[in-house]
């Protein structure tokens, strides 16, 4: 996700506003159309991936649930229960348990970001005889959103030390709808699993995010971290990068370049956060990278990536700098570029600093390799190289992990 920029659609205007909707509609509101995000749902390869996986009932039998909803408390309660059930679904296919619904194979993170369009599209669509204000659908987006991501399921037993973990959604889906996130199947993979670490057991939970800037905006990051921050030993954003390569990012710089996201809006401006008064251009990682990049975690070589493109103090042209930021620079681009993945490692290391945990909580951002397709495979879902190449990259996150969580 490196390098790279969604209409601001009602869910991203009205997030926060829904966080406190009223439990009853003053009128009736018109619905409003999918965004461009669930309009790819009606393409073939969508409807193949959730065929294949079982997870195409998932819609259908939400809006059913949904419509037998007669207050908007009611509506609430079944969109939080079936955004859990579809997350702990997701997890649980891909950690062997229960039927795998399909042929496609389990570490595969598609069905959940599909089957979720398919659910906010009917909420998005829905018009209940009682009246739907725009505020009080934003909300059920909202707690749709977040608890189908594992966004409010965080969860550490007392005993053993604990590791936060962030995937995202599939993105570039007009280049081709196709695309698999690796983060994102990593998040699936290890959500609730323990690795063994130099320092003990460990517990890892995770969240997936939204490739969408309004969200961001919105303040999504920060919601779903701050609570868990103080209370971790490790954190890493994780992301798709480059090609044939993991990247340890040094720096993350404080803007947005333009690329559309998935619902192809862009943005290109200063990272916006709260208190922009004290915000800094540049944050840096705390993970161990030297430690991470000579651990030997797997096939694919792991970097220490510390350039950074940055507007020199006095200048007015950006340059590339191999060795990071100079004193006073305007951030143009971090190690891991200007689109979301750089944002969420920005977001995430300078919530750290704000909580006054830079010099006690390692945490920072790993891009991992391009999942690609095996060679000559330009209209199949999947194929046996798709599903290597994801494996590989998902297991040595996990040992990158280890080795961060180590001493």
């Amino acid at each position: 996700m490196h390098s790279i920029r969604v209409r601001v659609g009602v869910l991203g205007l009205a997030l926060l506003a829904g966080l406190s909707a009223p439990t009853t509609a003053s009128a009736a509101e018109a619905a409003p159309a999918p965004t461009v995000e669930e309009q790819r749902l009606d393409r073939a390869v969508p409807q193949e991936i959730l065929r294949r996986s079982g997870f195409d009932a998932v819609a259908p039998e939400f809006a059913r649930a949904l419509g037998a909803a007669r207050s908007y408390a009611r509506a609430r309660q079944v969109v939080v229960r079936e955004g859990s059930a579809l997350w702990r679904r997701a997890v649980d296919r891909a950690q062997g348990r229960g039927p795998a619904g399909g042929d496609l194979s389990r570490d595969d993170d598609r069905p959940l970001y599909w089957a979720r369009l398919g659910m906010t599209r009917e909420v998005r669509g829905w018009e209940p005889r009682f009246g739907l204000s725009d505020a009080q659908r934003a909300g059920l987006l909202d707690a749709l959103e977040r608890t189908s991501r594992g966004q409010t399921g965080i969860r550490y037993p007392a005993g053993l030390r604990r590791v936060l973990v962030t995937g995202f959604d599939p993105f570039t889906l007009d280049r081709d709808v196709r695309i698999s996130n690796p983060s994102g199947a990593t998040a699936l993979a290890l959500d609730g699993t323990v690795i063994e670490t130099a320092e003990g057991p460990a517990r890892v939970e995770t969240a997936v995010f939204p490739v969408r800037w309004a969200d961001f905006t919105a303040g999504t990051v920060e919601r779903t971290l701050r609570p868990y921050l103080p209370k971790v030993d490790l954190f890493a954003t994780v992301s798709q990068g480059r090609v044939g390569r993991f990247d340890v990012e040094r720096t993350n710089g404080a803007w947005r370049g333009g690329f559309g996201d998935n619902d192809n809006v862009g943005r290109t401006e200063t990272i916006p956060v709260a208190d922009p008064a004290s915000q800094p251009q540049w944050t840096t990682t705390t993970l161990p990278y030297a430690r991470i990049v000579a651990a030997g975690t797997g096939r694919f070589p792991v970097y220490d990536n510390t350039s950074v493109t940055e507007i020199p103090a006095g200048g007015t042209q950006a340059v590339v700098r191999p060795e990071g930021p100079t004193p006073g620079s305007t951030a143009r681009a971090g190690g891991g570029g200007d689109y979301l993945s750089n944002e969420i490692a920005y977001r995430a290391t300078l919530l750290r600093d704000r909580l006054g945990l830079h010099d006690v909580l390692p945490g920072g951002h790993v891009h991992t390799p391009v999942l690609q397709f095996g060679a000559g495979n330009t209209t199949e879902v999947t194929d046996p190289e798709f599903v290597r190449n994801r494996l590989d990259i998902i297991a040595q996150v996990r040992a990158i992990l280890v080795a961060a969580a180590g001493r």
